[in-house]
């Protein structure tokens, strides 16, 4: 067998060697299920990009969900999007020609998402070999052109080799831009991820919830929301209602607050950002939830908590259409209105498996071992046609 093939002739059963790239927290949960079933039969080297770096973003996270830390740690910290990326791309390079995996695995949408794409589709080993790149949570459209996440996710996708679809929804997405042939549907990695959570959170409530008999959980970073004045003040006088609201402030929405002119309203209560397994906890127990965050829509669904989105859209769709999410843009008496509206808060209502029953990490295994030995074929087919 030709020695470009690794596959089936290392190990047997065909082990792959997969280097997985992360850098913000939504991505650490979404990876500790894939990576619990991956290193049961193959190599995975985990690379921090250092996007998401103080210890309530990033090394807390990986306490809480029971995963190794990051084998490399690129450290590169925040920074504008032009600046951050290219700093990802001038890092990562070196790690993968060091490292050389059969295939590169990436997460959702965020600047690391892109970089780790980027490279990963212009690298080529001193042999001739290339890795294959895969992208989780493929087919994601927000429809918003404004929000660097869509631009992430829709370059992440085109350049992926292997696009592993949560939802049907995205796979139409996907069939519609041309890359039905390179999808799988596999369902949401996060609910495996929530599931294992929730059995592990009821002791991690944090005392500020114990305190009140109700309240709103709120998060809130997208920069279209924080950076705009004109929309993050409609959304702070929407806040002001009769119950108190827990906010967990992302670092991003701290500095827009320190040096902005104006705080939040009295019955809201700032707290510092929390670990998964305390997120997941308030997620639980709260009235409602008011979010910016694609993950935390979906946590609010898998919680059976009804969910105001602060936003123009939703990647999410089907939470809207089945009555557990509202999207309210910045008018700011909508969340009030919400959670008056009875049929809303209803908790009684129908919540179907829209994202799986919890087994989409093992499927997303299944897929890699599969793209792995038709990658490997097809480069034994054309090196015996060259030969």
């Amino acid at each position: 067998m030709p020695a470009l093939w690794r596959g089936l002739s290392a190990r047997g059963g065909g082990w792959v060697k997969v280097l997985t790239v992360v850098g913000a927290r939504p991505q650490f949960v979404k990876a500790a299920p894939v990576s619990r079933a991956l290193r049961v039969a193959h190599d995975e080297i985990l690379v921090h990009t250092g996007q998401h770096y103080d210890d309530a973003m990033s090394a807390a996270f990986f306490r809480d969900l029971e995963i190794p830390e990051p084998d490399v740690n690129l450290e590169v910290g925040s920074g504008s999007h032009g600046a951050m990326t290219g700093e990802m791309l001038r890092r990562l390079e070196p790690v993968m020609l060091e490292h050389q995996p059969d295939g590169v695995l990436v997460y959702g949408d965020t600047n690391s998402t892109l970089a780790a794409a980027v490279v990963t589709c212009k690298l080529a080993y001193p042999d001739g070999r290339r890795p294959w790149l895969a992208h989780v949570e493929a087919g994601l459209r927000s429809f918003n052109p404004r929000m660097p996440e869509e631009r992430n996710r829709i370059v992440a996708d085109h350049l992926s080799d292997l696009l592993l679809a949560p939802t049907q929804t995205a796979m139409m997405h996907l069939a519609h831009e041309g890359l039905a042939a390179r999808a799988e549907l596999v369902g949401d990695v996060m609910v495996d991820a929530h599931a294992w959570a929730i059995e592990r959170a009821a002791d991690h409530l944090p005392a500020v919830a114990r305190e009140h008999d109700q309240y709103v959980l709120l998060t809130m970073h997208r920069a279209e929301n924080v950076d705009d004045p004109a929309r993050f003040g409609p959304i702070l006088d929407g806040l002001a209602i009769d119950l108190p609201v827990i906010f967990p402030i992302h670092p991003r929405t701290r500095a827009v607050l320190e040096r902005g002119s104006r705080g939040l309203p009295s019955n809201v209560i700032p707290v510092a950002p929390v670990g998964y397994l305390e997120m997941v906890a308030l997620e639980a127990r709260a009235h409602a939830i008011a979010t910016d965050s694609g993950g935390v829509q979906k946590e609010a669904y898998l919680s059976g908590v009804p969910c105001v989105t602060l936003r123009s859209e939703t990647e999410w769709v089907e939470t809207v259409e089945v009555g557990w999410n509202r999207i309210v843009d910045a008018d700011p008496s909508a969340l009030a209105a919400a959670l008056a509206d009875e049929a809303f808060m209803n908790r009684d209502k129908p919540r179907p498996p829209l994202y799986g029953h919890g087994n989409a990490a093992p499927g997303i295994v299944a897929a890699l071992e599969r793209h792995h030995d038709r990658a490997g074929m097809a480069r034994i087919r054309r090196e015996e046609t060259v030969l």
